[in-house]
């Protein structure tokens, strides 16, 4: 099923479908991914994430976690993907989410269609509240959260190490239910 990819009309962003991820976008995945753990400010995560390591990846994720592609001319430029944020059932409608583009891509409006669309998603997969953790260097992330009706809700200060050094990360939640 692919996603409506929300109420932005800019004219490059007419050409992006959304659509589940397959096997086959392994490869891209994995590309994006590292492309932007490189850059150091948007995520803890460091790679390889090789095409083979993304799509075990993708076939181990369980039905409340989909990934889905942003595709322009059939080329993926975008990626992005809801997870359980807990295994405590009080905590079972909350989805930690993730969007990353292509660095060529920036700027377009793509990472603003794909939270878009996550949001609207959500709650079919039984999700009331969507919450991120961003690095706090990583101002298009946090622009991008706050520009998608999310709101800063505090820091978590050294949370987790990344490259031996400690990072803070700044929680961002919306919830889909309740109006802000």
């Amino acid at each position: 099923m692919a996603l409506r990819a929300g109420l932005y009309s800019e004219s490059v962003t007419s050409e992006l479908t959304i659509r589940p991820a397959a096997s086959a976008d392994a490869g891209a995945i994995g590309a994006i991914y590292d492309e932007a753990a490189a850059g150091g400010s948007a995520t803890f995560a460091t790679g390889p994430h090789t095409a083979e390591e993304r799509r075990a990846w993708l076939a181990a994720r369980e039905a409340r976690a989909p990934v889905w592609c942003g595709l322009m001319a059939d080329e993926v430029v975008a990626w992005s993907a809801l997870a359980p944020f807990s295994h405590r059932a009080w905590y079972a409608g909350v989805a930690e989410y993730t969007v990353y583009v292509a660095g060529h891509h920036h700027g377009r409006g793509i990472g603003r269609r794909m939270l878009a669309a996550l949001a609207e998603a959500a709650p079919r997969y039984g999700y009331w509240k969507l919450v991120g953790m961003i690095l706090p260097e990583n101002g298009a992330g946090l622009a991008l959260a706050l520009g998608g009706g999310f709101r800063e809700v505090g820091t978590h200060r050294a949370h987790a190490r990344r490259q031996g050094e400690w990072r803070d990360v700044t929680i961002v939640e919306r919830h889909l239910e309740v109006p802000a």
